[in-house]
Order: structure tokens, then C-alpha cells, then sequence
């Protein structure tokens, strides 16, 4: 899953081709923009319900053994969609990862790697439940990744490499 709404998103890509690298996994391509959500308040929650699409969210992350999320970073945090799909989430069950081995990872356009957003991630996680096994930042995507090769920068993909070993295990 890559934790942006946009049509292109690196991170889609990314989280994609990362969990492509895991011996025998069948991959489920999980794009952001299927889940059409309003702004979560308890409001909206006590006079309209718990949305089908959180529902539907939740049962993906129950039918799967583990997940691989790369993460936008929009300012420093959570892209603002991906941050309201887990907050309905959550109030179906606070443990919205369900005690799944995660591997999450970012990557940006910058020298970073969405750094910032990544650590955020792996702070709050295991509170939700989520069992993060390993985490990679890949910088500059559009100078290291191509489509057909991957990550071409032999460090980085070898840091990449790592991580979805230890995730895999």
C-alpha cells in the first residue's frame, strides 16, 4: 500500500515493488483512492455510522499475513487521506494493523525519503497494532528507482534488500 491518493504515486510504486521482493508472496496492489471516506469526527460517526469503506479497509488488512505500506510525507506527517482511512479504522478496532508483520517504508522526490514520516510511523504502529519486523528509506526516488531495474543505487538497494529479509523471516 502506499499511503497517497495520487494517480502516480511513488509510494504506491514503491510498497509494490518492495513486497514484490519477498520469495512466493502474492502481492495485493492496494491503491489509497478506493477508500472515499468523510473527515472522521465522532460526529459524522454518531449520526452517520462506521463507513462501508473502513469496514472494507479492515477486512483487506484481516485477509492478508502481512503488509508493506510506503509512506507520503505531506509536510512532515501522515498524508491527510491515509491519517482519516486509519482513524475510521480505528473505531472498529483500535488494533487496526492486527498484530501483522509490517514492513514500512517511504521514499520522496527529496534527499530524505519522507525520513520524517517514516519515523512517525514506526513510533505509533506497534500502538496500533501493528508488528513493524523492518523500515527503509529510499531518497530521491526519481534519481534510484526505476521501474524496470528497481532500485538502481547498489547501497540503497542492498539497504532495501535487508530490510525485506528481515521483514520476511
Amino acid at each position: 500500500m502506499g499511503a497517497s491518493t495520487s494517480s502516480a504515486s511513488i509510494n504506491r510504486k514503491f510498497a509494490n515493488h518492495a513486497a514484490g521482493l519477498v520469495d512466493g508472496a502474492h502481492v495485493t496492489d492496494l491503491d489509497l483512492r478506493q477508500f472515499d471516506l468523510p473527515i472522521y469526527s465522532s460526529d459524522e460517526e454518531n449520526a452517520n455510522g462506521i463507513p462501508a469503506a473502513a469496514q472494507a479497509f479492515c477486512d483487506l488488512i484481516e485477509a492478508h499475513d502481512r503488509i508493506v505500506i510506503s509512506m507520503a510525507e505531506h509536510n512532515g506527517s501522515y498524508s491527510s487521506a491515509f491519517k482519516n482511512l486509519f482513524d475510521w479504522a480505528s473505531r472498529i478496532d483500535s488494533k487496526v494493523w492486527r498484530n501483522k508483520p509490517m514492513l514500512i517504508l517511504s521514499t520522496s522526490p527529496g534527499a530524505r525519503g519522507g525520513a520524517t514520516v517514516l519515523e512517525a510511523a514506526k513510533a505509533t504502529f506497534p500502538f496500533l497494532g501493528g508488528d513493524v519486523k523492518a523500515s527503509f528509506s529510499l531518497p530521491g526516488f526519481q534519481n534510484n528507482f526505476s521501474d524496470s531495474e528497481g532500485v538502481t543505487d547498489p547501497e540503497l538497494a542492498s539497504g532495501l534488500a535487508a530490510a525485506v529479509e528481515t521483514f520476511a523471516q
